[in-house]
Protein backbone atom coordinates (compact mmCIF):
# COMPACT_ATOMS: atom_id res chain seq x y z
CA UNK A 1 0.00 0.00 0.00
CA UNK A 2 1.11 3.68 -1.04
CA UNK A 3 1.39 6.43 1.30
CA UNK A 4 -1.06 7.99 -0.72
CA UNK A 5 -3.56 5.50 -0.46
CA UNK A 6 -3.13 5.37 3.64
CA UNK A 7 -3.90 9.27 3.37
CA UNK A 8 -6.51 8.40 1.14
CA UNK A 9 -7.81 5.35 3.68
CA UNK A 10 -7.61 8.13 6.43
CA UNK A 11 -9.48 10.80 4.83
CA UNK A 12 -12.11 8.07 4.74
CA UNK A 13 -12.20 6.88 7.71
CA UNK A 14 -12.98 10.48 9.30
CA UNK A 15 -15.04 10.89 6.92
CA UNK A 16 -17.66 8.18 8.38
CA UNK A 17 -16.77 8.56 11.89
CA UNK A 18 -18.01 12.15 11.39
CA UNK A 19 -20.98 10.93 9.80
CA UNK A 20 -22.12 8.29 12.01
CA UNK A 21 -21.02 10.15 15.09
CA UNK A 22 -24.62 10.93 16.60
CA UNK A 23 -24.76 7.29 16.60
CA UNK A 24 -21.15 6.00 17.49
CA UNK A 25 -20.25 8.49 19.94
CA UNK A 26 -23.08 7.40 22.37
CA UNK A 27 -22.44 3.60 22.42
CA UNK A 28 -18.99 4.47 24.15
CA UNK A 29 -19.51 8.19 25.62
CA UNK A 30 -22.09 10.23 27.38
CA UNK A 31 -24.16 11.75 24.28
CA UNK A 32 -23.05 15.33 24.99
CA UNK A 33 -19.76 14.84 23.22
CA UNK A 34 -21.84 14.76 19.93
CA UNK A 35 -22.29 18.61 21.00
CA UNK A 36 -18.84 18.91 22.02
CA UNK A 37 -17.77 17.26 18.63
CA UNK A 38 -19.58 19.92 16.69
CA UNK A 39 -18.08 22.81 18.53
CA UNK A 40 -14.61 21.30 17.85
CA UNK A 41 -15.22 20.97 14.23
CA UNK A 42 -16.19 25.23 14.23
CA UNK A 43 -13.13 25.69 16.30
CA UNK A 44 -11.17 23.85 14.03
CA UNK A 45 -12.29 26.15 10.94
CA UNK A 46 -11.05 29.15 13.05
CA UNK A 47 -7.52 27.35 13.33
CA UNK A 48 -7.65 26.19 9.76
CA UNK A 49 -7.98 30.12 8.78
CA UNK A 50 -4.70 30.78 10.98
CA UNK A 51 -2.99 27.71 9.40
CA UNK A 52 -3.79 29.00 5.82
CA UNK A 53 -1.91 32.20 6.95
CA UNK A 54 0.91 30.51 8.89
CA UNK A 55 1.06 27.55 7.09
CA UNK A 56 0.78 28.30 3.52
CA UNK A 57 1.78 31.79 3.58
CA UNK A 58 3.67 32.17 6.26
CA UNK A 59 2.25 35.25 8.09
CA UNK A 60 1.13 34.45 11.60
CA UNK A 61 -2.15 36.31 12.86
CA UNK A 62 -3.22 36.46 16.19
CA UNK A 63 -6.12 38.48 15.18
CA UNK A 64 -8.93 35.94 13.56
CA UNK A 65 -10.76 36.06 16.23
CA UNK A 66 -11.50 39.53 14.84
CA UNK A 67 -13.38 37.86 12.02
CA UNK A 68 -15.00 35.07 14.25
CA UNK A 69 -16.59 37.63 16.36
CA UNK A 70 -17.91 39.69 13.60
CA UNK A 71 -19.30 36.42 12.18
CA UNK A 72 -20.62 36.01 15.60
CA UNK A 73 -22.10 39.21 16.00
CA UNK A 74 -23.60 39.57 12.15
CA UNK A 75 -25.77 36.91 12.99
CA UNK A 76 -26.97 37.77 16.46
CA UNK A 77 -27.33 41.25 15.00
CA UNK A 78 -29.06 40.22 11.88
CA UNK A 79 -31.64 37.68 13.65
CA UNK A 80 -32.03 40.28 16.85
CA UNK A 81 -31.70 43.82 15.71
CA UNK A 82 -32.67 43.54 12.27
CA UNK A 83 -34.84 41.03 11.99
CA UNK A 84 -33.42 38.87 9.14
CA UNK A 85 -34.09 35.30 8.76
CA UNK A 86 -32.01 32.23 8.92
CA UNK A 87 -29.87 32.24 5.69
CA UNK A 88 -29.99 36.09 5.20
CA UNK A 89 -28.10 36.60 8.96
CA UNK A 90 -25.83 33.80 8.04
CA UNK A 91 -24.60 35.63 4.64
CA UNK A 92 -24.54 38.87 7.05
CA UNK A 93 -22.20 37.33 9.61
CA UNK A 94 -20.00 35.97 6.54
CA UNK A 95 -20.13 38.95 4.61
CA UNK A 96 -19.24 41.06 7.12
CA UNK A 97 -16.47 38.88 8.91
CA UNK A 98 -15.00 39.02 5.11
CA UNK A 99 -15.05 42.44 4.94
CA UNK A 100 -13.95 43.18 7.72
CA UNK A 101 -10.97 41.01 6.92
CA UNK A 102 -10.39 42.96 3.21
CA UNK A 103 -10.32 46.04 5.42
CA UNK A 104 -7.79 44.81 7.94
CA UNK A 105 -5.70 43.10 5.15
CA UNK A 106 -5.28 46.33 2.93
CA UNK A 107 -3.44 48.03 6.26
CA UNK A 108 -1.86 44.64 7.91
CA UNK A 109 -0.19 42.28 4.83
CA UNK A 110 2.32 45.38 3.68
CA UNK A 111 4.07 44.17 6.79
CA UNK A 112 5.68 40.66 7.89
CA UNK A 113 7.37 39.06 10.53
CA UNK A 114 6.42 40.26 14.25
CA UNK A 115 5.15 43.31 12.88
CA UNK A 116 2.16 41.51 11.25
CA UNK A 117 1.37 39.31 14.17
CA UNK A 118 1.10 42.63 16.82
CA UNK A 119 -0.77 45.05 13.88
CA UNK A 120 -3.22 42.11 13.87
CA UNK A 121 -3.62 42.01 17.84
CA UNK A 122 -4.24 45.80 17.26
CA UNK A 123 -7.07 45.30 14.82
CA UNK A 124 -8.56 42.62 17.25
CA UNK A 125 -8.17 44.62 20.45
CA UNK A 126 -9.99 48.31 18.57
CA UNK A 127 -13.12 46.42 17.41
CA UNK A 128 -13.45 43.73 20.59
CA UNK A 129 -13.17 47.42 22.97
CA UNK A 130 -15.49 48.53 20.37
CA UNK A 131 -17.74 45.96 20.64
CA UNK A 132 -17.95 45.92 24.86
CA UNK A 133 -18.93 50.02 24.58
CA UNK A 134 -21.29 50.26 21.90
CA UNK A 135 -23.95 48.35 24.82
CA UNK A 136 -27.20 49.16 23.18
CA UNK A 137 -26.05 47.19 19.64
CA UNK A 138 -23.93 44.32 21.05
CA UNK A 139 -24.84 44.10 24.03
CA UNK A 140 -21.55 45.00 25.90
CA UNK A 141 -20.41 42.48 28.41
CA UNK A 142 -23.75 40.97 28.67
CA UNK A 143 -23.58 40.00 25.47
CA UNK A 144 -26.07 39.78 22.50
CA UNK A 145 -28.90 36.11 22.71
CA UNK A 146 -31.27 35.42 20.11
CA UNK A 147 -34.22 32.76 18.96
CA UNK A 148 -32.87 30.40 16.72
CA UNK A 149 -35.09 31.59 13.53
CA UNK A 150 -36.28 28.51 10.90
CA UNK A 151 -33.75 27.24 8.28
CA UNK A 152 -37.04 25.85 6.18
CA UNK A 153 -40.81 26.50 6.74
CA UNK A 154 -43.32 24.14 5.15
CA UNK A 155 -46.80 25.40 5.09
CA UNK A 156 -48.04 26.54 8.71
CA UNK A 157 -46.51 24.48 11.27
CA UNK A 158 -43.94 22.38 10.25
CA UNK A 159 -40.47 23.56 9.29
CA UNK A 160 -36.41 22.78 9.86
CA UNK A 161 -34.68 24.19 12.42
CA UNK A 162 -31.39 24.07 14.47
CA UNK A 163 -33.13 23.66 17.43
CA UNK A 164 -33.42 20.04 16.29
CA UNK A 165 -29.56 18.02 18.08
CA UNK A 166 -29.09 16.16 14.21
CA UNK A 167 -29.88 19.13 12.16
CA UNK A 168 -27.66 20.98 13.73
CA UNK A 169 -25.21 18.28 13.48
CA UNK A 170 -25.09 18.03 9.90
CA UNK A 171 -25.38 21.11 9.11
CA UNK A 172 -22.51 22.14 10.88
CA UNK A 173 -20.78 18.99 9.76
CA UNK A 174 -21.73 20.26 5.83
CA UNK A 175 -20.81 23.84 6.48
CA UNK A 176 -17.48 22.65 7.94
CA UNK A 177 -16.63 19.82 5.37
CA UNK A 178 -17.71 22.34 2.29
CA UNK A 179 -15.30 24.95 3.82
CA UNK A 180 -12.38 22.21 4.31
CA UNK A 181 -13.04 21.21 0.57
CA UNK A 182 -12.49 24.45 -0.91
CA UNK A 183 -9.43 25.20 0.94
CA UNK A 184 -7.91 22.35 -0.33
CA UNK A 185 -9.47 23.41 -4.11
CA UNK A 186 -7.44 26.55 -3.60
CA UNK A 187 -4.25 25.13 -2.30
CA UNK A 188 -4.15 22.89 -5.02
CA UNK A 189 -4.47 25.32 -7.41
CA UNK A 190 -2.31 27.78 -9.07
CA UNK A 191 -3.21 30.42 -6.24
CA UNK A 192 -1.94 27.48 -3.55
CA UNK A 193 1.26 27.15 -5.56
CA UNK A 194 1.93 31.30 -5.70
CA UNK A 195 0.64 30.94 -1.97
CA UNK A 196 3.84 28.29 -0.94
CA UNK A 197 5.94 30.42 -3.22
CA UNK A 198 5.44 33.33 -1.67
CA UNK A 199 5.78 31.92 1.90
CA UNK A 200 9.54 30.83 0.97
CA UNK A 201 10.90 33.79 -0.91
CA UNK A 202 8.64 36.75 -1.41
CA UNK A 203 11.81 38.04 -3.39
CA UNK A 204 11.80 35.41 -5.73
CA UNK A 205 8.31 35.67 -6.18
CA UNK A 206 8.39 38.81 -7.03
CA UNK A 207 11.50 38.63 -9.51
CA UNK A 208 8.99 36.18 -11.56
CA UNK A 209 6.10 38.04 -11.98
CA UNK A 210 3.93 37.29 -8.86
CA UNK A 211 2.37 40.37 -7.45
CA UNK A 212 3.31 39.20 -4.06
CA UNK A 213 0.91 41.84 -1.80
CA UNK A 214 -1.94 40.68 -4.06
CA UNK A 215 -1.81 37.08 -2.85
CA UNK A 216 -1.23 37.65 0.40
CA UNK A 217 -4.25 39.87 0.74
CA UNK A 218 -6.42 37.55 -1.63
CA UNK A 219 -5.31 34.75 1.54
CA UNK A 220 -5.52 37.05 4.52
CA UNK A 221 -9.26 37.13 2.74
CA UNK A 222 -10.07 33.75 2.59
CA UNK A 223 -8.61 33.25 6.22
CA UNK A 224 -11.12 36.15 7.09
CA UNK A 225 -13.88 34.22 5.59
CA UNK A 226 -13.08 30.53 7.03
CA UNK A 227 -13.10 32.41 10.60
CA UNK A 228 -16.49 34.00 9.53
CA UNK A 229 -18.20 31.29 8.48
CA UNK A 230 -17.00 29.35 11.79
CA UNK A 231 -17.78 32.62 14.00
CA UNK A 232 -21.44 32.53 12.39
CA UNK A 233 -21.91 28.62 13.21
CA UNK A 234 -20.72 29.06 17.08
CA UNK A 235 -23.58 32.14 16.82
CA UNK A 236 -26.24 29.39 16.24
CA UNK A 237 -24.63 26.75 17.99
CA UNK A 238 -24.90 28.74 21.08
CA UNK A 239 -27.65 31.09 20.45
CA UNK A 240 -25.56 33.96 21.57
CA UNK A 241 -22.83 36.65 20.46
CA UNK A 242 -20.09 37.80 22.93
CA UNK A 243 -17.27 40.26 22.61
CA UNK A 244 -15.32 37.84 24.50
CA UNK A 245 -14.82 36.02 21.55
CA UNK A 246 -13.03 39.06 20.27
CA UNK A 247 -10.40 39.57 22.06
CA UNK A 248 -6.77 37.95 20.97
CA UNK A 249 -6.26 34.90 23.75
CA UNK A 250 -8.79 33.01 21.24
CA UNK A 251 -6.59 34.21 18.19
CA UNK A 252 -4.41 32.26 20.68
CA UNK A 253 -6.07 29.45 21.48
CA UNK A 254 -6.33 28.77 17.45
CA UNK A 255 -2.69 29.41 16.82
CA UNK A 256 -2.05 26.52 19.69
CA UNK A 257 -4.57 24.59 17.77
CA UNK A 258 -3.05 24.93 14.18
CA UNK A 259 0.85 24.35 15.38
CA UNK A 260 0.15 20.96 17.92
CA UNK A 261 -2.28 20.00 14.28
CA UNK A 262 0.48 20.53 12.34
CA UNK A 263 0.81 23.86 9.89
CA UNK A 264 0.82 23.10 6.92
CA UNK A 265 -1.63 19.95 7.05
CA UNK A 266 -4.73 19.82 5.56
CA UNK A 267 -6.65 18.53 8.52
CA UNK A 268 -3.63 19.51 11.23
CA UNK A 269 -6.17 21.76 12.97
CA UNK A 270 -8.92 19.16 13.67
CA UNK A 271 -6.52 16.89 14.86
CA UNK A 272 -4.88 19.91 17.28
CA UNK A 273 -8.33 21.07 18.01
CA UNK A 274 -9.71 17.80 19.12
CA UNK A 275 -6.87 16.80 21.13
CA UNK A 276 -6.65 19.66 23.14
CA UNK A 277 -10.19 20.36 23.31
CA UNK A 278 -10.66 16.74 25.12
CA UNK A 279 -8.14 17.31 27.36
CA UNK A 280 -9.40 20.84 28.21
CA UNK A 281 -12.79 18.44 28.52
CA UNK A 282 -11.33 15.35 30.48
CA UNK A 283 -8.88 16.54 32.71
CA UNK A 284 -10.73 19.88 33.95
CA UNK A 285 -13.04 17.35 36.10
CA UNK A 286 -10.09 15.49 37.33
CA UNK A 287 -7.81 18.79 38.89
CA UNK A 288 -8.54 22.12 39.13
CA UNK A 289 -5.01 22.97 37.47
CA UNK A 290 -5.62 21.38 34.60
CA UNK A 291 -4.20 23.79 32.26
CA UNK A 292 -0.71 23.20 33.27
CA UNK A 293 -0.92 19.25 32.39
CA UNK A 294 -2.66 21.17 29.18
CA UNK A 295 0.26 22.95 28.74
CA UNK A 296 3.01 20.46 29.51
CA UNK A 297 1.30 18.28 26.40
CA UNK A 298 1.58 21.19 24.35
CA UNK A 299 5.20 21.77 24.95
CA UNK A 300 6.29 17.87 24.61
CA UNK A 301 4.42 17.81 21.35
CA UNK A 302 5.99 20.69 19.90
CA UNK A 303 10.09 19.58 21.04
CA UNK A 304 9.46 15.94 19.78
CA UNK A 305 7.02 16.83 16.99
CA UNK A 306 7.98 20.45 16.30
CA UNK A 307 6.31 20.01 12.71
CA UNK A 308 2.95 18.89 14.46
CA UNK A 309 1.10 15.53 14.70
CA UNK A 310 -0.10 16.04 11.21
CA UNK A 311 3.47 15.98 10.10
CA UNK A 312 4.16 13.31 12.61
CA UNK A 313 1.69 10.82 11.12
CA UNK A 314 3.06 11.72 7.49
CA UNK A 315 6.58 11.38 8.59
CA UNK A 316 5.16 7.65 9.89
CA UNK A 317 3.14 6.92 6.88
CA UNK A 318 6.03 7.80 4.54
CA UNK A 319 8.67 5.34 6.35
CA UNK A 320 6.31 2.35 7.20
CA UNK A 321 5.01 2.56 3.65
CA UNK A 322 7.90 3.04 1.63
CA UNK A 323 7.28 6.78 0.91
CA UNK A 324 9.89 8.43 -1.09
CA UNK A 325 11.96 11.59 0.36
CA UNK A 326 9.94 14.81 -0.36
CA UNK A 327 11.57 16.87 -2.27
CA UNK A 328 13.69 20.33 -1.10
CA UNK A 329 11.14 23.10 -0.03
CA UNK A 330 13.78 25.04 -1.42
CA UNK A 331 16.07 25.11 -4.21
CA UNK A 332 19.67 25.83 -2.16
CA UNK A 333 18.30 22.87 0.23
CA UNK A 334 18.36 20.84 -2.67
CA UNK A 335 22.16 18.57 -3.40
CA UNK A 336 24.55 19.88 -5.62
CA UNK A 337 26.48 17.74 -7.67
CA UNK A 338 29.97 17.38 -7.39
CA UNK A 339 31.44 18.84 -10.51
CA UNK A 340 33.87 16.33 -12.11
CA UNK A 341 37.31 16.92 -12.16
CA UNK A 342 39.55 17.94 -15.77
CA UNK A 343 42.54 16.55 -16.50
CA UNK A 344 45.79 17.74 -13.72
CA UNK A 345 42.97 18.78 -11.43
CA UNK A 346 42.30 17.90 -7.63
CA UNK A 347 38.72 16.47 -6.93
CA UNK A 348 36.91 19.78 -4.52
Amino acid sequence: MTPAKVHRLGYVLFALFTLTAPWVLPLFVDGFWVDIYSEMLIWSLLAASVNLLFGYVGLLSFGQALFFGMGMYGVAIGVAKIGLGFWPAFGFGIFLATGMALVAGIFAVRLTWHYFAIITVVFSLIFYFTALSWKPLTGGDDGLSFSMPPMFTFGEDNEISLTDPTVQYYFIVTCVGLCYALMALVLRSPLGRALVTVKENDMRASLIGLNVYLIRLTAFVCAGFLAGVAGSLFAFFGRYASASYMFYHVSGEAVVWAIIGGVGTLLGPVVGATLLITLREELSHAWEHYLILVGVIVILVVVFAPKGLGGLWLALVNRLFGGTKAPPARAEDAPRATPKAGPGEEKP
